[in-house]
């Protein structure tokens, strides 16, 4: 195989029919994290049960945590190829990108002439969706491993993430946002709409209720440079927001390219039912 577009789990991606790669030549590898809660464990795989790790998780009160994918995964998830494009969830939250490294200097030195380029999304979900799709733009086009990889960092910055969460549990438990912001999310149905920040969640705005947390959302992508092209929506069981949502964003932007998915295992942890997570083009 040629080549082969790798992700880790947290993209929400599990089967290459999601990219559109169920006919291709291009391989498609999916890198699983892994979250735990006591002594409890769900791998971030397409079989799964999504819906019972998160009822289970809203009731259990011990400690819970993630583990990235290891070098291994990685490697198993590069299907051979000549050339592997991979995508991390931001390294500044997970040590997904750093094994991804690892299992990249590995591969090379096991395959002379392979090689492998692994982004750093600074993100998570949708975002990572989007960046892979412009990965299978990239080889179709038939360019060069050099071009892609210089065309692939710029496309990254060229793309943002907001997000609407109903609780931050998850996330204050496990350090990724203050403690003190988490109480607030959930209470008199408080939501709190943010962005990916150079890598890291930024959970500025607390709004009361859905309409609101929509409304907060068309005004957070229209501010960061969404005027049409691609977005795309993740939820964690909340398909009628992502469909109210999805409607804002159609009536807004008339040339918008709206896509949908549910999240799999780890941004179901860390976003939570009811969450909604917007990856879009801003250039």
């Amino acid at each position: 195989m040629q080549y082969s577009i790798v992700v880790d789990s947290s993209a929400d991606l599990v089967t290459p029919d999601q990219l559109g790669l169920e006919n291709s030549s291009i391989g498609f590898g999916v890198a699983p994290l892994t979250i735990q809660a006591g002594d409890r464990e769900w791998r971030d795989v397409i079989t799964s049960d999504i819906a019972e790790m998160v009822d289970f998780l809203a009731s259990y009160h011990g400690k819970s945590g993630t583990a990235c994918p290891s070098t291994g995964d990685w490697i198993t998830a590069f299907n051979n190829a000549r050339e592997v494009f991979g995508v991390a969830i931001t390294s500044h939250l997970s040590g997904s990108y750093n094994s991804a490294i690892v299992a990249k200097q590995q591969y090379e030195a096991d395959n002379p002439g392979a090689r492998v380029h692994i982004v750093d999304s600074l993100s998570t979900g949708p975002q990572m969706w989007l960046i892979a799709e412009k990965l299978k733009e990239l080889i179709m086009e038939g360019l060069p491993f050099e071009k892609i990889r210089d065309e692939i960092e710029a496309y990254r910055d060229s793309t943002e993430l907001v997000f609407s969460l109903e609780s931050l549990n998850n996330l204050a438990n496990n350090g990724r946002v203050n403690p003190a912001v988490a109480k607030i999310a959930g209470m008199l149905g408080i939501r709190v709409v943010g962005s990916a920040e150079n890598g890291e969640l930024d959970p500025r705005n607390k709004v009361r209720g859905e309409r609101k947390a929509l409304s907060t959302i068309l005004k957070e992508i229209t501010a960061k440079g969404y005027a049409g092209g691609k977005i795309r929506i993740a939820h964690v069981f909340n398909e009628e927001a992502a469909l109210k949502l999805k409607g804002m964003i159609e009536e807004a932007f008339p040339a918008a390219q709206v896509k949908m998915n549910a999240t799999r295992g780890l941004d179901s942890f860390y976003a939570e039912r009811g969450g909604l997570l917007i990856g879009f083009e801003t250039k």
